[in-house]
């Protein structure tokens, strides 16, 4: 996998090192993303009223954004553990946010309300980003309304402990089985997402993040998002990307239950490659469905059939004279049924 990956939103969430982390996965297919490690009996009352839930995850998301804190989260999958130092801080002129990963190769992206710079050193290159909103502590991808008719809110009869602070444990249970579930451990005082497990349909951990230290409020140094990096004269890459409608082209892309489309763009790639990308989301779980002539140049040949890492899982096809690859954190067979049912029907071009 090359740091281009990072070029391509919508697929994976949590961390940025957890996208960094699949270096077995070719380029195409990583798209930009309480102290219980394994099922736990729910306690008490189910949180079934819609405005209840959007209220709990909109005050969580809320939090990510107003709350000045640093500290060190740590994302594991299997025996994998990665961490990432984070600053983030609210000032007048807005958000700031440094988030410096601490293991293999050093990266950092430094944003500034919606816009990221991501900075690989040894290339001597800053990528611009858009921002994530469901990058952690973030959860909501946009305005969370339709989470209510695809899960419910449980909220566990116990508190927990993370990074020394006392949270509250929450759990959202799929209507279906075409998403995973999420176990969420929230700071008692700031609603602040200390943790985030995604569970199989059996309630196991599939992967998890987790602050491991953490400091709150005041007393967060506007010198601690400063990079470690003398940037002048590093090269600066901004992603050419344009807006597009895939049905006209031709596409008939179904979107799994409860997913709606929220981003069509076309990406231009190495070698001139021109990739379209799908973005569909039920506010919390993303897939990206990625298209892309047969011919194209690439650094890796796209997968076909499905590939599987930790919550993240992959289902490539052939259709035509394209490759479709649909990738997300959500379970394969959902990602199987976008890939064999979608058709491509060439437009006619008009006669003179």
């Amino acid at each position: 996998m090359t740091d281009a990956a990072y070029l391509q939103p919508g697929a994976t969430r949590r961390t940025p090192q957890a996208a960094a982390g699949r270096h077995c996965l070719p380029l195409l297919l990583l798209a930009l993303a309480g102290a219980l490690a394994g099922p736990c009996a729910a306690a008490a009352e189910p949180g079934g009223d819609s405005d209840s839930i959007i209220a709990v995850l909109q005050k969580v998301q809320d939090a990510a954004r107003s709350t000045d804190y640093a500290g060190v989260f740590t994302y594991q999958e299997g025996a994998q553990l990665q961490s990432t130092r984070v600053v983030h801080l609210v000032d007048g002129t807005g958000e700031r946010e440094l988030l410096d990963t601490l293991d293999g190769p050093p990266r950092e992206f430094i944003r500034h309300n919606e816009q990221v710079q991501y900075l690989i050193p040894e290339k001597k290159l800053i990528v611009m980003l858009p921002r994530r909103a469901d990058q952690f502590p973030g959860v909501l991808l946009g305005d969370g309304k339709s989470i209510p008719a695809n899960y419910t809110l449980t909220r566990e009869g116990h508190e927990a402990r993370v990074a020394g602070r006392e949270c509250h444990m929450l759990e959202l249970r799929p209507r279906d089985a075409a998403r995973y579930g999420y176990r969420l451990c929230t700071d008692a005082t700031t609603s602040l997402l200390l943790k985030a497990q995604t569970l199989s349909p059996q309630r196991t951990v599939i992967d998890q993040v987790s602050f491991t230290s953490l400091r709150v409020g005041h007393g967060i140094s506007a010198d601690e998002l400063n990079s470690r990096w003398k940037t002048q004269g590093w090269q600066v890459h901004r992603a050419s990307v344009q807006p597009v409608d895939l049905s006209k082209q031709g596409w008939r892309i179904p979107a799994p239950p409860g997913f709606q489309a929220i981003t069509q763009v076309t990406r231009s790639m190495r070698a001139g490659r021109q990739v379209s990308q799908l973005v569909l989301s039920d506010g919390l779980a993303a897939i990206s469905v990625f298209i892309e002539p047969t011919g194209s140049a690439h650094d890796a040949v796209p997968p076909k059939g499905a590939v599987h890492k930790g919550a993240m899982n992959i289902f490539g096809t052939r259709i035509g004279d394209h490759w479709l690859t649909a990738i997300g954190e959500v379970p394969v067979d959902t990602l199987r049924g976008i890939a064999q049912s979608t058709e491509y029907v060439p437009l006619i071009a008009p006669q003179p």
